[in-house]
Parts: C-alpha cells; structure tokens; sequence
C-alpha cells in the first residue's frame, strides 16, 4: 500500500510540473501584450522597457518561468494588475466561496445521485429505472446557465421567495441565515450535472455487479438482503468512487457561467473577471490553484480507490 502511495506520488510530480509550465505559458500566448492594461497608448520606448524589466519580461522565457515558480512555491502568486492587491488573498477569497458553494452542491449531488442509481440498479429493466434514466439525462442535458436563468425567474422574480445574486450582507458567512439564503439557487443549478452523472454511474455499476456469481452464492448460502448490498456496494466502490472524485474536483474548480450568472464571487466569477479585464496575473494564478486542485483531488481517489479494492495496488 505505501509502494504503491509513494508510486502515485511519483507519477503526479510530472503532471504538477506541467500543469505550472501551462500557466506560466498562459501570459505569453495571450493574444496581445500582457502588458498593455497597465501602459498608456502613447507610453514612449523607455517606459515600456522600464515596465517590461520591472515586471521580468526583458529576460529569457526558462528564466522567467524559474523565477516565477520559486516566487509560487514561496507562495508570491504575485499582484493583480487592476487592483494592485496580491493575487494570493483575491484568489484565497475566492476559493473559501467556491469550497462553501462545492460542498453544498456536493451533498446534494451525491446524496440524490447515489438513492437515484442504487435504486434504478436494483430495478433494472422497470419504469423506475427508465424514469431515474429519463432524470438523469435531463439533468446532465441541460446548460447550467439556462437552468439557473430559469431557477432566477421563477423562484425571484416571480415567487419573490429565494435572492437571485450574491452572497448576501454577511461576506459568505456560513452561520448566517441569509449565506444560505443565496446559496439554494447556485447550489442546484450546479448539482444538476453531477447527480445525473452519478446517478448513471451507480446504476451501470450496481446493475453489473448483481449480475456476478458471487451474489447468487451470498444468496445460496443465506445471506440476509443488507449484507448481499453491503457486497454488492463494495464491489462497485471503485468506479463510483473514480467518477465521484471527477465531479468533485470540478464543483471545487467552480464554474464561470453559473458563478457569472448568480454573481457568486468565487473562482469561476474571479476568472470571468480577469478574462475581461485581462489582468493576467489573477488569470494565471486561479487557473494555477484551480489545477492543483483537481490533480490532488484525483490522487486522492486514487489512493482511496485501493481500500476498497486492494487489487488496485498491483496495477
């Protein structure tokens, strides 16, 4: 287990590398100069080579690349062009949103995903299973932004009973009433894809699993129904847990055109914003935190993965 943890491990480092490589790239394959939202338009030769050595332009690309990734492992993403502030605290801000938007939208996800394919797996072939089928695919059909767009109109605008942006009057408290007030709406519209996703995943997987051997000898031998689940639930462990962990790392990503719509400022929100304004600096380092979010979510589904199913280690 831990040769194999340590062999995971080894195998992430190249990808973390790339991953850094990428955004560091981001601010030369911009189109246009990366510099252009901080000089005037009649900004003379001197001043723009005063800027350029200022912010490490006028040295080569392996160069900046190296003092760029010693300032991020010293944890300097550095300063945001438009507001001057360290990229860092924005960013941080900005995931705090995110992480307290992904959980709740995680439990419900989960929660409905998992009830919903356990029990289509169960009834396979019924007009339960082809209902939960028929929800599923709906649920991962339809765009985010018009099901929020819907969500606004009728339970906002029409009903008056749930706020259609923001986080509310209290900064993203979480004890506060009115946090979650804000939270119901974003929170669905960003749980539709996954419970669907889910839901088909635990079904395939529950359904194929019943079909083993080794659940008509449970079944042979006297086993009561919840233990056969318990075996069936373990065997189909590893592919729900992969997808899970998927989907996961995607709600903590965040998503520009929910977060736009519901003007949750979170990390899709930050990123909308720094594509507009082109403050490539807030651009590259939430792109940055947002990749090693997902490549640390996937080792650790990974490593969770072999709990419930040793074999694993040995691939």
């Amino acid at each position: 287990m831990l040769f194999y943890v340590a062999r995971r491990l080894v195998y992430t480092l190249p990808i973390i590398v790339g991953v850094s490589i990428v955004c560091f790239l981001l601010v030369h394959l911009a189109p246009g100069d990366p510099l252009s939202a901080v000089l005037p338009e009649n900004a003379s030769p001197q001043l723009i080579a005063d800027v350029r050595a200022a912010y490490g332009f006028d040295k080569p690309m392996p160069v900046q690349y190296l003092l760029w990734l010693g300032k991020v492992l010293s944890g300097d993403l550095g300063s945001s062009i438009i507001s001057q502030r360290p990229v860092l605290g924005e960013v941080a801000v900005a995931v705090r949103n995110t992480v307290s938007l992904a959980a709740v939208a995680v439990t419900i996800g989960f929660a409905l995903g998992v009830g919903l394919g356990a029990i289509a797996g169960y009834t396979a072939g019924s007009y339960l299973d082809r209902f939960v089928t028929a929800v599923s695919i709906t649920g991962v059909a339809i765009p985010h932004y018009w099901l929020g767009m819907v969500l606004i109109i009728v339970f906002s605008a029409n009903l008056g009973v749930l706020p259609s942006t923001g986080m509310g009057a209290h900064d993203g408290n979480l004890l506060a009433l009115d946090t979650w007030r804000h939270m119901v709406l974003p929170a669905i519209t960003l749980a539709a894809i996954p419970t669907g996703i889910i839901a088909r995943t635990v079904r395939g997987a529950v359904s194929e699993a019943r079909k083993q051997e080794f659940v008509q000898t449970l079944y042979s031998q006297g086993l009561r129904e919840r233990h056969v689940i318990k075996h069936i639930a373990k065997n189909a462990a590893p592919t729900i847990l992969a997808v899970m962990g998927l989907q996961m790392a995607q709600l903590l990503g965040g998503s520009i055109l929910v977060e736009t719509v519901f003007s949750w400022p979170g990390t899709g929100f930050l990123l909308n914003s720094a594509i507009f304004s082109r403050d490539l600096p807030v651009l590259q380092g939430t792109i940055l935190v947002l990749a090693m979010f997902f490549v640390l979510t996937n080792l650790a589904v990974d490593i969770l993965q072999t709990l419930f199913d040793p074999r694993l280690t040995r691939t």
